[in-house]
């Protein structure tokens, strides 16, 4: 049978943040933030770019301004000068006095919490979708033999299609490069990355992965589709805590790194020694960081499947799959 899923409505559970709580919270979590948005604003601002540290503000749409800004997910509940600030947010609204008095709080304060039914009407599609690209790759076995080439599907022949990268070189040069290329097999199961690949690459994968067929290829062992638990992470705000969307950040942050390692460019002089995935050592040690990976964005993913049904009451009616453990290999 085919799982369904439906829409509960449960008695949302309201916690008073204090003072002295949220505003810790704030400012670790815009320190947290800064650390990687500030270089990559004054990259931005002198017209210098950097080809891993840029990827996180250039290819995903959260901007460094939105990131920036706090979120206590769902449940908590801003008083005075934090409520004040938020009570123009979209996807927040005020208590009203019979919540109010439940927490102690005299009618006619200003508090603030996270809008469900006002998330839940803009956002339905989207969390449904999370929900079953979340739970879907779980329950699907991770495949760690793609070696990271789909980088190099992308540059493959680029020198017929003139795609020359505008400030990198390939490490082994474009002939070096294709060989590589020609022998390995190229399996790639994630469209947002095949669909980079040039042209005369696209039928050397073994996968035909599509927009349509994503929800029933993603699978755990692909570097993309972990840095994606940031991008699933980001588009639920502020059902979400801001400190649960970073950690999917730094995570697909170390991740992006690893993925330009692996990949045919050179970037010893950015500071990141290449994995030589072209030779059997190479291959090792892709695949150990790639089981790391996996097994750090199973526990991520799960977190946030947890955090998405209490912040929405979104429940299915089949056994939840285990979304904490990695899944074994292909």
């Amino acid at each position: 049978m085919p799982r369904k899923t439906y829409w509960e409505a449960p008695v949302e559970q309201l916690k008073l943040l204090a003072a002295n709580e949220w505003r810790a919270r704030e400012e670790a979590h815009q320190l947290r933030v800064g650390r990687y948005a500030d270089p990559y604003l004054e990259r931005r601002s002198a017209g210098r770019k950097h080809p891993v540290e840029d990827f996180l503000f250039t290819y995903y749409t959260q901007k460094p301004g939105q990131l920036r800004r706090w979120h206590p997910g769902a449940g908590s509940v801003l008083v005075d000068r934090a409520g004040e600030a938020r009570r123009g947010w979209k996807h927040y609204r005020a208590l009203d006095d019979g919540e109010l008095a439940r927490l102690g709080l005299p009618a006619g304060s200003t508090a603030v919490t996270f809008d469900r039914a006002a998330f839940l009407a803009d956002r339905a599609d989207a969390v449904a979708f999370a929900e079953i690209i979340l739970r879907g790759t779980a329950a699907r076995p991770a495949q760690f033999g793609c070696f990271g080439l789909h980088e190099w599907a992308m540059v493959y022949r680029q020198d017929k299609f003139d795609l020359r990268h505008e400030y990198l070189e390939l490490r082994l040069g474009s002939e070096g490069t294709d060989q590589v290329v020609e022998d390995n097999r190229i399996r790639c199961t994630h469209f947002d990355a095949f669909r980079f690949y040039t042209p005369d690459a696209l039928p050397l994968n073994e996968h035909l992965p599509t927009r349509d067929s994503q929800r029933h290829m993603e699978q755990p062992g692909c570097l993309h589709a972990n840095m994606d638990l940031y991008k699933w992470a980001y588009k639920l705000l502020p059902a979400l805590p801001s400190e649960l969307v970073m950690d999917c950040f730094e995570l697909s942050w170390r991740i992006r790194a690893m993925d330009m390692q692996a990949s045919p460019y050179d970037l010893a002089a950015w500071g990141y020694p290449p994995i030589r995935i072209e030779t059997t050592d190479g291959k090792a040690d892709y695949v150990a960081r790639q089981r790391g990976f996996a097994r750090e964005a199973a526990t991520l993913r799960g977190r946030l499947a947890t955090a998405l049904a209490a912040a929405t009451g979104l429940a299915t009616r089949s056994e939840k799959g285990d979304l904490h453990g990695e899944q074994g290999a292909a």
